[in-house]
């Protein structure tokens, strides 16, 4: 019997020496990397494992975003209050909005969810009471880090970093125990359920699942973890935006989702990696990069159909079987 290398967990353990072996940059870039990769990965409970195309993913997002700069901003609440709202508030509206949307198949579902993201886009736009409007809301605190400080003298490698770089550790920290929480849910009995409503709902209805219920759970639980993913973005970028909630977003999550692999639990997350790391690389060397990058991604798309994660997999499985 092989024992299964834990990947995750290596990358993860890799990705907390970044800020002691890399440059700042490279720490933002992580950073950057880890809560797009939760983002991709709460899309993927819905495209990947329920089959239902999503255009308005960012709706979630951004709601989150909004959830933690007001609550952290304006009425001067915790992170460890802040953070959680992000996922509920999040939740609650992915619950109003996929009651509606799981009534529709197909291309009517993924625009009806365009339609729900541009209205939360417009409202963040406009309500400048609450959201700032097109300003939005600038300077977003860092959670306190002061205890962590005070923890120098008595713990070892505690203390001696950047404010940037506790917010680092603490989003790595949230973000795995998130994709932990994640990748348990899609190896339930729960997650193969939604396994059979996408391989065949008719079926799936006609032994007695609420289909409907599946995809209204599934919808909800993506929203909320996107809506985590947003709230760490906001505090990381120091200010939320409307193009948060922008269906640009939705589209740039979508393509890492299709670039990492639907097929692979942290596919969407290598998809989000390779996007953003050639994203800055061509950035830096031309100002046509949005035609070099279009390029480079329809070309690994034709290359890959399954996917780079599902490419690598295939790769690592004859490999060893050829060692064997």
């Amino acid at each position: 019997m092989t024992r299964r290398i834990p990947w995750g967990l290596l990358v993860l353990l890799a990705m907390f020496s970044v800020p002691a072996v890399g440059t700042r940059f490279y720490t933002f870039l992580a950073n950057d990397v880890a809560i797009w990769a939760l983002f991709a990965t709460s899309l993927n409970l819905l495209v990947g494992y329920t089959g239902l195309v999503s255009f308005g993913h960012a709706a979630y997002f951004g709601i989150g975003a909004y959830t933690t700069g007001i609550l952290m901003k304006k009425a001067g609440a915790s992170f460890l209050l802040a953070f959680p709202a992000a996922g509920v508030v999040a939740a609650a509206f992915a619950a109003l909005f996929g009651f509606f949307c799981v009534r529709l198949t197909r291309i009517y579902f993924a625009m009806l969810t365009l339609a729900f993201a541009q209205i939360v886009w417009a409202i963040c736009f406009k309500w400048n009471e609450v959201t700032g409007g097109e300003q939005g809301m600038p300077e977003i605190p860092y959670p306190d880090f002061g205890w962590l400080e005070r923890l120098a003298g008595l713990v070892p490698f505690v203390g001696g970093y950047r404010t940037s770089e506790y917010f680092y550790f603490l989003t790595l920290a949230s973000v795995g125990l998130c994709l932990w929480i994640l990748r348990r849910i899609v190896g339930s009995p729960f997650g193969r359920m939604l396994t059979t409503v996408r391989e065949n709902p008719e079926r799936a209805e006609f032994i007695g699942v609420d289909v409907r219920r599946y995809e209204l759970a599934a919808f909800v639980l993506a929203g909320g973890f996107a809506g985590l993913a947003g709230g760490l973005f906001g505090i990381y970028n120091r200010g939320v935006f409307p193009d948060f909630a922008y269906w640009t977003k939705s589209s740039e999550v979508l393509i890492m989702t299709l670039l990492g692999g639907m097929g692979a639990f942290f596919g969407p997350a290598v998809g989000a990696m390779v996007l953003l790391w050639l994203n800055q690389q061509i950035v830096s060397y031309t100002e046509y990069w949005p035609l070099i990058l279009g390029t480079i991604l329809v070309l690994l798309l034709f290359a890959f159909p399954g996917g780079l994660a599902g490419a690598a997999a295939a790769l690592w499985r004859g490999r060893r079987r050829a060692g064997a």
